[in-house]
């Protein structure tokens, strides 16, 4: 895919494929009007200590993630909720769906690198649906661990939508892992394309109405040593007109 230095080019090609893969180069140009980068050291170590992800309905323990809710308004303001559940129906998470999970909250000592993100996906996702006075925004800390006898699962439910209306995944860190090659498909599964997540700040976007995406399981390139694959995910859904 060519650089997308533009917002227009970037609004285009999401209109047009249903998904964009933006590059750490691409997107550092995507965040920068949008707010100081932040501290993106600290912003990554904050994923260093999260519990483990309790409502595996595979008994899995290969997954860390924490938590957190805002409100994003058409005047360009994004609110901090109180904490709650995370609940999808099982349509959308065969898996875990249809349960409502409490997963420790993110700290607000995250601060601006999050923020620059929100505002980001706040200005492209209402550029995309002007109609949209607010967004019910959900943000995700994970962190996918594998080990030489059990390979960890970033998409344990398999290929899906969120059932929501548009998601970022931003890679904030990969550490001796091979594969977790993110696939992107129509309604009917056929692929649409596929990329990998690589360096920090790597992302992709999604029209979550339009398409669905699943990530494969992720190895250890060396048995000895701890492997995991650090990411954010934000979505976007609307929650009335204007």
């Amino acid at each position: 895919m060519p650089p997308l230095p533009a917002p227009a080019e970037l609004h285009a090609t999401l209109v047009r494929e249903g998904h964009v893969f933006l590059r750490r180069s691409d997107m550092l140009q995507q965040l920068a009007p949008h707010g100081p980068p932040g501290d993106w050291t600290a912003f990554a170590a904050s994923w260093n200590d999260m519990p483990l992800d309790a409502y595996m309905a595979d008994g899995g323990r290969y997954r860390r993630r924490r938590y957190g809710v805002f409100s994003a308004y058409a005047d360009g303001s994004i609110v901090r909720e109180a904490h709650q559940p995370h609940w999808q129906s099982i349509d959308y998470n065969p898996l875990n769906g249809d349960v409502a999970r409490w997963f420790e909250p993110i700290p607000d000592a995250v601060g601006d690198s999050l923020q620059t993100v929100l505002r980001f996906c706040h200005a492209t996702f209402s550029a995309l649906a002007p109609d949209v006075a607010h967004w019910h925004v959900e943000a995700h800390q994970f962190r996918i661990e594998a080990a030489p006898d059990l390979a960890g699962q970033p998409t344990p439910e398999g290929v899906h939508r969120d059932g929501v209306d548009y998601v970022l995944v931003l890679l904030i860190r990969r550490d001796n892992i091979a594969s977790g090659t993110t696939t992107i498909h129509t309604p009917d599964g056929s692929l649409l394309g596929s990329f990998t997540l690589t360096e920090p700040g790597d992302a992709t976007l999604l029209d979550d109405a339009r398409v669905f995406h699943g990530v494969t399981p992720v190895v250890p390139v060396d048995a000895r040593e701890p492997a995991y694959r650090d990411v954010l995910v934000l979505t976007f859904r609307r929650t009335r007109p204007l």
